[in-house]
């Protein structure tokens, strides 16, 4: 069986956050997104809204496991921008999540190592201005089973946090679809398979 993420750390909802540096604003949004596209979305609205300013640097992180990671300088010197925005979320080991610092140029040039802390700090403020939540992953499984089983089948699903999504019945018996936690999948199925006369199917979420 192949091993499964069982949970992943994202924020649990969006947030601001503004930081300034000799005369130059950072304007930092976190926004939880699933999907690359969400992402570049926020990224193209975030961008029309403050037009006028001189950068709008962003970072992502999208996915379980392996996530997908993306950055953007938007013209300021290289790795000063999108690489600490990133590093943030690296830091707390968040993902599905997508953080844009907008800056306006306050007449003083910060430096490389200026603005690292500027884009890093502004980032990592955005995210102290959400609440991280640790969200647990499920597999889902359809179970068939006689009416006498009621019982035994009950006992399984608390042994393992497994919780009922949907009961049904028909004339032979019970018709249920449940989700187990990924962490307890496989003991799960190993103390199904011992049930005479339980069926269990995964199905998709």
């Amino acid at each position: 069986m192949e091993e499964l993420f069982s949970s992943y750390r994202t924020l649990k909802s969006r947030s601001e956050a503004i930081y300034t540096e000799q005369r130059s604003k950072f304007i930092a949004f976190a926004i939880p997104v699933e999907s690359e596209e969400a992402a570049m979305e926020e990224i193209q609205e975030l961008r029309k809204r403050y037009y006028d300013a001189r950068h709008v640097c962003w970072a992502y992180r999208i996915g379980k496991g392996e996530p997908i990671e993306r950055q953007n300088d938007d013209g300021e010197p290289s790795s000063t921008a999108g690489k600490p925005i990133l590093g943030q979320m690296l830091s707390y080991q968040l993902t599905d999540l997508l953080i844009v610092v907008v800056r306006y140029f306050g007449g003083v040039k910060l430096g490389t190592g200026g603005l690292i802390v500027a884009y890093r700090t502004a980032a990592e403020e955005a995210i102290k201005n959400s609440e991280i939540v640790e969200v647990t992953l499920y597999s889902h499984y359809r179970l068939t089973f006689p009416f006498d089983l009621i019982n035994p089948v009950m006992m399984l699903l608390r042994q393992y946090e497994a919780e009922t999504v949907l009961s049904d019945a028909d004339t032979e018996g019970h018709i249920w679809e449940i989700k187990v936690p990924n962490s307890r999948t496989r003991e799960f199925e190993e103390g199904a398979s011992a049930i005479y006369q339980l069926q269990i199917k995964e199905v998709a979420n």
